[in-house]
């Protein structure tokens, strides 16, 4: 798990007042970690393009000209100048060892480094800016982005287009912006520079964090005595549409739950042999799944006040957003998970009365809308899906950017709330339930080794076997 900051300001003015580590050293610490990942993807002799822009992310990209000139050549070009005073002490630097900057942009490169505007940048690109991040997306070669890449705005969005990045430096710690569905598309893999001292001396205080697969922790079995029923009972309730109950259900088993039921008003034709089916709550359930596929009109009333009474883990999802009574579950009910993706999240916060946003407001600031719910109803863990998805509990957030395109299928959800909910009922705390869950699915759909856009949902259940600590 590795912190992740809104930005560095903060950060880099505690590196000057009291380490005394100056500007200048960042700087060259900066242009180091550029340097060796230039030279991981460049052959000698390479031509290496850096696009430099007028301020201090610009100085990261001439200082850089400077470390490799004399082993690559370099083309130095800076549209906008050096304005800064550390761009200009830079540039006046890699002058007085006789690399010039370039006039016009080159057609081709093998390494291109785009360090253009980082984390600051705020402004629209103007349209030069505009038809240089094209220019540069158009050309070949290995893309390298500088800090972060360029068109990126603070909330994570291209403003209004940005460049694509086949590796983003980020420097001294991760920042927030990478991680909006917006920039993912973007930034390419990410990898965090130290800036003269260790990241544990750098990085202070925050309440956002980025999971990693070592993270995951997956429900092992180590009792050489134990039976079904010291693994959990979950309870998933079918409603309108079975089919999402039943990959939930077998998601759950396939994870370590030892009992699945599935609650129905009627026969369920040609389930799993695994599954068992219930017209009432089974007294020793452990957690309760229901929402998918479940409809709009369809009410348990039985299975909530069984909730509410006996204070089961629940998890929540899909059709639940739209229903008034959501809000009697999260308030009465103590553990709670809720799994929305962007349009089920809209719908949410204005069944609970905390907002009328559409799909596009959200996503254009996915970790503010998570804080408001998260202030709201701080006991429950909210699990918003998306390219990067975000798990906000009470002060935290936390970041799974492990997604790949093979989820953009339906049923994925579905096997993420079985997941989950597998988790709940094996004892599970909601917010660890919720982290490996969401892990494990972005793990075994990393691991599926079909076309990506073959996978379906009982690919990923099956590949869910194979997730070993």
């Amino acid at each position: 798990m590795q912190k992740i900051f809104d930005d560095c300001y903060a950060l880099d003015r505690r590196c000057y007042e009291k380490f005394d580590l100056t500007e200048d050293i960042l700087m060259e610490h900066a242009a180091m970690g550029l340097k060796r990942a230039v030279e991981k993807a460049a052959g000698p002799g390479s031509h290496i393009l850096i696009v430099a822009g007028p301020g201090n992310n610009g100085a990261d990209g001439i200082t850089l000209a400077r470390l490799l000139h004399g082993d690559y050549e370099i083309s130095l070009y800076l549209p906008y100048g050096a304005r800064s005073e550390t761009a200009k002490i830079q540039l006046d630097r890699v002058q007085q060892i006789g690399l010039d900057t370039v006039k016009t942009l080159p057609l081709n490169a093998d390494v291109i480094v785009d360090a253009l505007f980082g984390a600051g940048f705020s402004k629209p690109l103007d349209i030069a800016g505009i038809d240089l991040v094209d220019a540069l997306n158009g050309m070949g070669g290995y893309k390298i982005a500088c800090d972060i890449p360029s068109g990126i705005d603070p909330q994570g969005d291209p403003n209004p287009i940005a460049f694509r990045a086949d590796l983003t430096i980020t420097m001294g710690a991760l920042k927030k912006a990478l991680f909006s569905d917006f920039a993912k598309q973007h930034t390419g893999k990410i990898e965090v520079v130290d800036l003269g001292m260790s990241r544990k001396l750098y990085e202070h205080h925050t309440d956002i964090f980025m999971l990693e697969k070592r993270d995951f922790n997956p429900p092992t079995r180590s009792n050489l005595a134990s039976h079904k029923g010291d693994y959990g009972h979950l309870c998933v309730v079918a409603g309108k549409k079975k089919g999402a109950a039943i990959l939930c259900g077998s998601a759950a088993l396939r994870f370590g739950a030892g009992l699945v039921t599935l609650l129905t008003d009627h026969i369920i034709e040609n389930i799993p042999y695994s599954l068992m089916q219930a017209g009432e709550l089974p007294e020793n359930t452990t957690a309760v799944a229901m929402g998918m596929g479940l409809g709009l009109e369809y009410d348990p009333i039985i299975v909530k006040s069984s909730i509410i009474n006996s204070d089961i883990p629940v998890l929540l999802d899909a059709d639940i957003c739209y229903v008034p009574w959501v809000e009697t579950i999260l308030k009465e009910c103590g553990k709670t998970v809720i799994t929305p993706h962007p349009k089920e999240f809209s719908a949410l916060l204005k069944t609970l009365d905390i907002d009328d946003v559409n799909v596009s407001q959200i996503q254009r600031d996915r970790f503010g809308w998570a804080r408001r719910f998260s202030d709201a109803y701080p006991e429950t863990v909210l699990l918003l899906k998306g390219a990067n998805t975000l798990i906000a509990h009470e002060c935290a957030v936390y970041v799974n950017p492990l997604g790949t395109p093979v989820l953009s299928q339906a049923g994925s959800g579905d096997v993420l709330s079985g997941l989950i909910s597998s988790l709940l009922a094996q004892g599970y705390t909601p917010l660890n339930a919720t982290i490996n869950g969401s892990l494990a699915l972005a793990i075994a759909a990393a691991r599926y080794k079909g076309a990506d856009y073959s996978a379906i949902a009982e690919d990923l259940i099956e590949e869910i076997r194979w997730l070993v600590p």
